[in-house]
C-alpha cells in the first residue's frame, strides 16, 4: 500500500459558522493507494476526537499503525488496491492542521485562546476546499466513526452530491446532555489545572510527566467509551498484585488502566485542542441552520448507511435510529439503511471490533 503524508496551505479566508475567519490555514492529510485517471475511486475517511490523519499503515519508527489499520489497506474492507483513500486532520487538532497552538499570522504569537470556536461543519467545509484543490469533485464514499461520523453526516447534508455512499457509525444527529456532561468534566479538569495558565502553557512542560487536568478528564471520558460488560471482561475485580488491598492508594487493575491511558494521552495531545474539539462536539447538531431535522435530512442524496453499536453508552443506537425513522417517514427509505452491531464493548467498538462490521462496509463499497 502506497502511503504518503502531505500538507496544504490555503491563503484564502475560511469563513466559519461563528462569523470569524481563519486566514491563512493549513491542512495535513494522508493518502493510501493510487488515484485512478478519472478520480472516481476516492474515499474520504474522517477521524474522531483524538484521531488524526494517520489512519492506516506504519512509518519507520512507529510504535503502532494508524488507528483504522485493520480496516484500510490492500485486500481489506476499504481496499487500497482498488480505492484511493484520503484522511484529513481536522482544523483545531494538534497533528499539524491549523489549531489553537498554531502561529497567528502575520505575528509569531500563537492563537491559544484567541483561536475561534470551530464546528464540525467548519471541519467539513475545510476538507471540501482541500478536495477541490486536489481536483476531486465526486467521492466514491465518505466513512467515519464518532466525530468522524458527525463529519460524514454533515457532508451528506451540506454537500449532497459529493459522494455516492456515506457511512456514519457510532454517531448522532445532535449531541445529547449525557455526552456533553462527560466533556464538561474534561474541560473543567483542564482549565482548573495550575499548569494550564489560562492557555499560556509551554507544551514542553508536560511531555515527560503529562498534564494532570487532561489526564483526569480523559479518564472520565474513557469510561464513556467502554461499557460495564467490557470492563468486567477486561478487568473483573483484579487487584494490582504489588499493592496491598488495605493500602489507601492501592489500585484495582481498572484504576491502573485509566491512569496509564489518561497520563499517557496527556503527554502527546494538546489541552487546548481538546477544549476546542469537545466544544465542537458539544454544539454539533445537523439541524442547526434549518427549520427542523426533517428539513436538514431532506437535502441528502447520497446512499446513507448508519451503523450503531448495541452497548454504545456515549451515542446510543436510538440516536441513529431517529435519522432512519425521519428519512423513512418523508419518502427517503431507498436512500438510508441502518445496521446495529451486536456488541457489548461500548463506544470504542468502532475502533476495536472491526470484524463485526468490516464485511458490511466492504459490501457497501462494492455496490
Amino acid at each position: 500500500m502506497k502511503l504518503e503524508t502531505k500538507k496544504e496551505l490555503f491563503t484564502n479566508p475560511l469563513y466559519l459558522e461563528s462569523g470569524r475567519i481563519l486566514e491563512p490555514y493549513e491542512l495535513v492529510y494522508e493518502t493510501y493507494g493510487e488515484m485512478n485517471e478519472d478520480k472516481s475511486n476516492v474515499i474520504l475517511v474522517t477521524h474522531a476526537l483524538s484521531g488524526s490523519h494517520h489512519a492506516a499503515g506504519r512509518y519507520d519508527g512507529d510504535r503502532k499503525p494508524g488507528w483504522w489499520d485493520g480496516l484500510i489497506g490492500d485486500g481489506k474492507a476499504i481496499d487500497t488496491s482498488r480505492f484511493f483513500v484520503i484522511c484529513v486532520n481536522v482544523i483545531g487538532s494538534c497533528y499539524g492542521s491549523t489549531g489553537p497552538m498554531s502561529q497567528m499570522y502575520p505575528s509569531q504569537e500563537r492563537y491559544r485562546l484567541k483561536f475561534p470556536v470551530i464546528t464540525v461543519k467548519d471541519m467539513v467545509k475545510a476538507q471540501r476546499i482541500l478536495l477541490s484543490r486536489l481536483g476531486v469533485d465526486q467521492l466514491h464514499a465518505i466513512i467515519g466513526g464518532s466525530m468522524g461520523g458527525m463529519q460524514a453526516l454533515h457532508f451528506a447534508i451540506e454537500f449532497p452530491s459529493i459522494s455516492k455512499h456515506t457511512i456514519a457509525m457510532a454517531a448522532t444527529h445532535a449531541t445529547r446532555p449525557w455526552a456533553i456532561a462527560f466533556n464538561k468534566v474534561v474541560q473543567e479538569a483542564i482549565i482548573k489545572d495550575p499548569k494550564f495558565k489560562n492557555g499560556n502553557y509551554d507544551s514542553e512542560d508536560f511531555k515527560d510527566s503529562g498534564f494532570t487536568g487532561l489526564a483526569v478528564g480523559r479518564m472520565a471520558g474513557h469510561i464513556s467509551y467502554l461499557s460495564p460488560e467490557s470492563m468486567d471482561r477486561k478487568f473483573g475485580r483484579a487487584y494490582v498484585e504489588t499493592d496491598g488491598l488495605f493500602e489507601l492508594f492501592g489500585k484495582f487493575q481498572v484504576e491502573r488502566y485509566l491512569e496509564y491511558n489518561g497520563y499517557g494521552f496527556s503527554k502527546w495531545f494538546d489541552p487546548l485542542s481538546y477544549l476546542y474539539i469537545t466544544k465542537a462536539i458539544n454544539i454539533f447538531d445537523i439541524s442547526r441552520g434549518y427549520d427542523s431535522l426533517d428539513e436538514a435530512l431532506k437535502r441528502i442524496k447520497t446512499d446513507l448507511h448508519l451503523i450503531s453499536f448495541k452497548r454504545d453508552l456515549l451515542f446510543i443506537p436510538e440516536e441513529m435510529k431517529e435519522i432512519k425513522m425521519v428519512m423513512d417517514s418523508q419518502g427517503q427509505r431507498d436512500l438510508v439503511s441502518y445496521y446495529e452491531v451486536d456488541s457489548d464493548y461500548g463506544h470504542d467498538a468502532f475502533l476495536v471490533e472491526l470484524d463485526k462490521f468490516s464485511d458490511y462496509v466492504a459490501n457497501v463499497l462494492n455496490q
